[in-house]
Order: C-alpha cells, then structure tokens, then sequence
C-alpha cells in the first residue's frame, strides 16, 4: 500500500481516517466528527492537509469541518445530490466518478440506504474502502432514509469488491454488532472467534476498524441476506434477499 492510514478516534466513538502519500505529504481526511484529534493526528503524522472527503450529511461526520487547520486551503468533497445539505463543497461527485486524492485513483460509490446519496470511497490500487455508515464491522447503519432494497443493493456493490479489501467504517459499534450477530448466528464458529478478539481489543482499548471484507463476509449478518443457512435459521428459506436483509435489520433495531 503507498498510502498510508491513520484511524482517528474522535467524540465518543466516530473515526475519522487520515491518508498520506508519503511521497508527497500530502494528506486527506474521510469525515470530520471533530477537529482537534485530527488537527493532532495530521501533525503527528508530519502531513499537509489538502482534501476532505465527506461520506453523508449527518452532523457527527461532519462538524468539525471549520476547526481543521488550514481550512480555507482545503478542498472539500462531497456528493453532487447531497450538496444542498453538506457543508459548501469545492467538487461535486456521484456514482461511477474517479477522482484524484492525495495523487492517487478513487472510485466514488452510491451506498444509499443509511442515508439517501451516502457515498463510499474506493481506493482501488491500494484495496481501501471507507464505508462510513453504510458498511460497518459486524454491522450496517440504521435506515434513517433509504428503504431495505437500497440498502442490499449498496451492501452487494461493496461485498462485490475484492476481499482483501480493508473496510473503513465510521464508528466503534463493533462489540454491540458482535452481540447482535452472535444471538443470530450463535453456531457461527469464525464469528464467535472473531467476537474474542473484539473484545479483546476493546479491553486493551484498540479500535476494532478497520476490518477485511473477507471476514465481513463470512461473519456480518447484513451481508449473508442471501446466504442459505442463515435464511433458513431465520425461517425464511426461498425469500427475496431483499426481505430478509430487513428482517435482519429489523431485528438489529429492536435487539
């Protein structure tokens, strides 16, 4: 990977990402919860601030945005539908678009579903994802606006990726999802691995993102809604994927 990565823990359990190019020192951030720790994070890391790259809307993602240093200088990148409640941006993206961060390619991905017109951002040579709320460790963000179906169909635009793809989500949420994935898919014996090391992370006070694809896909509920043996634990064997992936968000709501 010649980019490198800085999870940054900001409020109460967001992250914000921080990517240099150490060729260059130039940097960007993904989400800005708060300013301080990635004013610090940059810093620290010796880097120039030059992009920031905004997944959705929501205040917890972006309200930082005015205390970075050298703000005035930054570009601010966000989606083109969104813009009317995004912070002012400087580039306007939607589906499909390649953009240029830090000097290298990022695919821009619609993942409606958390929110109508979230994006992900896909770094392809360097296999980075940043999901933010759409995909997240053992989990998928609460449906705030978009229905089931756009929510499957963004979870399988990102499952469809290679799976060594390092998954950057945008929060801390990953014992809650374990305990969640583990009442569903209790005889899951890589999920119950997975939630020992979780949970060991967390007692050493580590972030459990970001995570792999590979192993979103073999123990996150919200991406095996077509998966055979976990439809058929729900009673729900034959159904539209479509159903089941709100049958399982339902009960994640209720749990």
């Amino acid at each position: 990977m010649t980019l490198t990565l800085t999870t940054v823990p900001c409020l109460t359990d967001n992250y914000a990402f921080v990517i240099g190019n150490p060729a260059t020192g130039e940097a960007a951030v993904v989400d800005v919860p708060e300013a301080a720790p990635i004013n610090a994070a940059v810093k620290a890391g010796g880097w120039r601030l030059t992009t920031v790259l905004l997944t959705h809307h929501h205040d917890d993602h972006v309200q930082g945005l005015d205390g970075l240093e050298n703000r005035a200088a930054l570009t601010v990148v966000g989606a083109a539908a969104d813009a009317h409640r995004l912070p002012p941006l400087d580039q306007t993206v939607s589906e499909g678009d390649v953009i240029t961060v830090c000097g290298h390619d990022a695919q821009i991905i619609d993942v409606s579903g958390h929110t109508i017109n979230h994006i992900a951002i896909y770094f392809a040579a360097e296999k980075l994802a940043f999901t933010a709320d759409s995909l997240m460790a053992l989990g998928c963000g609460r449906l705030f606006e978009g229905t089931p179906q756009q929510a499957w169909n963004s979870l399988k635009k990102l499952r469809a990726l290679p799976h060594d793809t390092l998954i950057c989500s945008g929060h801390e949420y990953t014992q809650s999802n374990a305990r969640f994935a583990a009442a569903l898919d209790p005889h899951n014996a890589e999920l119950i691995s997975r939630i020992q090391e979780v949970n060991a992370a967390r007692a050493a006070h580590q972030p459990t993102v970001p995570t792999t694809l590979d192993l979103e896909i073999r123990t996150n509920p919200f991406l095996r809604a077509d998966d055979a043996a976990l439809m058929a634990h729900l009673g729900m064997s034959g159904s539209d994927p479509a159903l089941v992936f709100a049958e399982i968000r339902g009960r994640k709501d209720r749990f």
